[in-house]
């Protein structure tokens, strides 16, 4: 998608939020906006608010990995369910800033999700509000639901701070119930975030998108900012058979080695060199 598509272009198809769901959506995963939570989907704010709806969510994961591997440890279903949790404000936060340079609400009550029906990971994604930020040459920057900033640093603060503020109300509701530290969970926010740019971009399809999307990791995660646990830690690697590609270093732990028959991830925090 071209981020620089004309104002006819852009009026054509409309200039609000909505317009911009319309144009990413099926580029990447399933968008939609709506004003109340879809028939089935979980408001981010009602598992907020009720820190029961996650234990029903990480029994839900238990049972599959049951399933799956015959074994399902407490760690690794809370760490499941807190990195597919974060994965939502932030790549709904990556998406629409790599595909549409506009920033929207971020808030529990503003976003939904899906859980798939045969692995209880989201799946489709919803966006409760109509506000976004966007650049002064915005074709919507006269909407009265935008909130023009100056430029793209400005743009990148937005997101770095609406997805933070997301991300520290989850922290205080998850924490307790998990068994995870705070400085684990932060971490995890970290990775989604600066995971979430980065397959922005990647899953354009292209070396050229993969790069934009490198570059967005590097524009809003350009410093650690606390309680965040690094700036974003893409880089480019070169391979066994001489390939050279983008990879990143995992600030959090999974604990998928703690299933049967599985080992640490190449990027696993717990063997690589920091």
């Amino acid at each position: 998608m071209n981020h620089q598509r004309s104002r006819r272009d852009a009026h054509e198809v409309g200039d609000g939020l909505a317009a911009s769901l319309r144009r990413v959506d099926g580029a990447q995963e399933r968008g939609e906006i709506r004003r109340d939570a879809p028939e089935g989907w979980l408001r981010c704010a009602d598992l907020l608010e009720d820190p029961e709806r996650f234990e029903n969510w990480r029994k839900l994961l238990h049972d599959w990995l049951l399933t799956e591997h015959g074994e399902a440890p407490e760690r690794t279903t809370a760490s499941y369910v807190m990195s597919w949790y974060l994965h939502v404000p932030a790549y709904v936060g990556a998406l629409l800033l790599h595909h549409e340079r506009r920033v929207p609400s971020l808030k529990p009550a503003e976003l939904a999700f899906e859980l798939g029906d045969d692995r209880p990971h989201p799946v489709g994604m919803a966006v409760l509000g109509d506000g976004f930020h966007c650049l002064p040459t915005d074709p919507g920057s006269a909407r009265p639901e935008a909130t023009v900033v100056r430029d793209e640093h400005a743009l990148a603060a937005v997101l770095r701070a609406n997805y933070v503020a997301h991300a520290a109300k989850f922290v205080r509701t998850y924490a307790p119930g998990s068994r995870l530290g705070r400085r684990m969970l932060w971490a995890a926010a970290t990775d989604a975030l600066d995971n979430s740019l980065w397959w922005a971009g990647k899953q354009g399809g292209t070396a050229e998108a993969e790069g934009a999307g490198v570059a967005d990791a590097a524009l809003v995660l350009d410093a650690r900012f606390p309680p965040l646990t690094s700036a974003s830690t893409l880089r480019m690697e070169t391979g066994p058979d001489g390939h050279r590609e983008w990879a990143r270093r995992r600030e959090s732990c999974c604990f998928s080695y703690l299933l049967p028959e599985e080992t640490e991830c190449a990027e696993c925090p717990r063997t690589c060199y920091r």
